[in-house]
């Protein structure tokens, strides 16, 4: 099974033209996707409250990749944020996903770690610790530093991954030396695997600590020769895990939503809903005349 899906619902503007249909976007999105990656974690560890809402406005099939939040991944260096010992941050983050865990709407928390994180005897030692932390919750490993996957050293690493039960995530993103990964093609533990689309911009990719960073670092459009490229490689995918979740994450530019449905149709799916048409918000002089379209 391929689920295909974007990296939050919010900043999608092309899914939100018909009438009516930004006034709640999480329900409007889950009518075109099927899961999505919750962003926000990553930055603050959500309120009980925020969960329970995602979780009831979404339809029983739907499914919530939710990112790891930053001081459990070394994003945010030095010690824990306000003090907080390790064990209560991740006791923190694990209370407030239980709203999608009971309701079966898990499929994975995403630890992302940075570009720093390079492999070494100490790193692979906190991800054991981290993985006992999260036991019975499913948890997807991307790397930023690409000595985890350099040549002698990706089976191994995957090896790894398999021991200790992480899903492995494979990302296409701009080869840009040491703080990016190659595409590895694989997957470790079997339950499931993930594929991120990050865009191939390598200039952007560079531009982290830049006031403009989220307008130029996943700024890239995916051409239909690189999707039905990728439409193979996910058919295989597939044939190594129960789930393959597919997100794309290359929106500075806007393009993750088009790309995204090119590569449903490249699979032969279609939107929960039903349909790629989509119903425009009608101009100031055709307020009469709605007209079905093809979202691109």
């Amino acid at each position: 099974m391929i689920e295909i899906g974007l990296a939050g619902w919010g900043d999608h503007n092309s899914l939100y033209t018909e009438p009516g249909s930004a006034k709640n976007k999480l329900v409007t999105y889950s009518n075109w996707f099927s899961c999505v990656e919750v962003d926000s974690t990553f930055y603050a560890i959500q309120p009980l409250r925020n969960m329970e809402k995602w979780t009831a406005e979404t339809p029983p099939g739907f499914r919530f990749i939710v990112k790891a939040y930053q001081g459990m991944t070394g994003h945010t260096r030095g010690p824990a944020p306000e003090g907080q010992a390790a064990d209560e941050m991740f006791a923190a983050f694990k209370a407030s996903i239980a709203p999608m865990i009971e309701a079966g709407k898990l499929r994975a928390v995403l630890f992302q770690y940075p570009p720093w994180f390079d492999c070494t005897k100490s790193n692979v030692q906190e991800l054991r610790e981290t993985k006992a932390r999260m036991e019975g919750i499913p948890c997807a490993l991307e790397f930023r530093h690409q000595s985890w996957f350099e040549e002698g050293m990706a089976e191994r690493t995957l090896d790894f991954m398999r021991s200790e039960g992480w899903y492995h995530t494979v990302c296409d993103e701009p080869q840009a030396g040491k703080g990016s990964v190659p595409i590895v093609e694989a997957a470790a533990a079997n339950g499931m695997t993930m594929v991120r689309f990050h865009g191939r911009n390598v200039e952007g990719w560079h531009s982290a600590g830049q006031p403009n960073w989220r307008e130029v670092r996943y700024l890239y459009n995916y051409n239909e020769a690189e999707l039905a490229e990728w439409a193979e490689r996910l058919k295989r995918l597939e044939s190594m895990a129960d789930a393959v979740s597919v997100i794309f994450n290359n929106n500075s530019g806007g393009h993750a939503s088009a790309n995204a449905l090119e590569m449903m149709k490249q699979l032969g799916q279609t939107p929960p809903r039903g349909s790629f048409k989509i119903r425009r918000q009608p101009e100031q002089l055709e307020l009469f005349t709605l007209t079905d379209e093809i979202i691109e």
